[in-house]
């Protein structure tokens, strides 16, 4: 996968499909032989990529990672949740600014000091617009970046955030209500922010069955992901479940 453009792959299946079903995978508590099964498991179940990464990281990305990459076909794309997040064995990564936040170490801070590495281990960066949206609890992702997420009743403050990342040149952008967020993006933000944009939207957190999936998709959402669920309950028809719902 890594001679082919992730992102030229990533519209081929907007091309191909309905949206796109993406399996986010903590490697935090992963075990090395758990990713390997989990690989096999979640290509088969019909995702079309997978997400590695989380907010904290206290294990080796390394091994988990290229047991990922040799274990399936479909693109490993790395969610860092800051700089030390990185490594050679994976296709590409979410090249993330916190748009949502006035944090200036995630907008821009934590992409200086990942940029040599990216380059050095060849890493295919995706240039994306990060947003954090309020699920209705407090989120990892938001008490490590210190920013406080967009209200979820304000789809008019997401939609000019949205419409400046695609200005500034970005390549996707990804509403987050965070891993284990109470509710999911409201899909009225969604369809909000989906009029305002040509790129391509990605919605996560929150989402538990595929038939919230599908709602997300109906409402404008490009690619689904889905990781907390999994961790808890996840089974190969659980996610090939999720995978037809948002093919569907």
């Amino acid at each position: 996968m890594a001679s082919r453009c992730i992102l030229k792959y990533l519209h081929k299946v907007l091309e191909k499909q309905n949206a796109g079903y993406i399996v986010l995978i903590d490697p935090e508590g992963c075990e090395v032989e758990k990713c390997a099964k989990l690989a096999c498991e979640v290509e088969r179940a019909g995702a079309d990529a997978i997400l590695l990464g989380g907010s904290l990281l206290t294990t080796d990305l390394h091994p988990i990672a290229a047991t990922l990459k040799s274990e399936t076909a479909i693109p490993i794309i790395l969610f860092p949740g800051d700089s030390m997040h990185l490594t050679p064995h994976a296709d590409a990564i979410l090249y993330m600014s916190l748009i949502s936040g006035r944090n200036p170490n995630y907008l821009i801070g934590e992409q200086v000091k990942a940029a040599p590495w990216i380059q050095r281990y060849g890493l295919q960066p995706i240039p994306t617009g990060y947003m954090l949206i309020e699920g209705g609890n407090r989120t990892a992702v938001e008490f490590m970046s210190g920013t406080v997420p967009i209200p979820r009743d304000k789809p008019d403050i997401a939609g000019p955030h949205a419409l400046a990342a695609q200005y500034l040149g970005m390549r996707l952008v990804y509403l987050e209500a965070g891993s284990g967020a109470e509710f999911p993006v409201p899909n009225i933000m969604i369809s909000s922010v989906k009029a305002q944009i040509e790129i391509p939207l990605i919605v996560g957190g929150g989402i538990r069955t595929p038939e919230i999936a599908a709602e997300k998709v109906n409402a404008g959402a490009d690619f689904i992901v889905t990781g907390n669920i999994l961790e808890k309950s996840g089974s190969f028809e659980l996610m090939k479940q999720f995978a037809d719902a948002v093919h569907g």
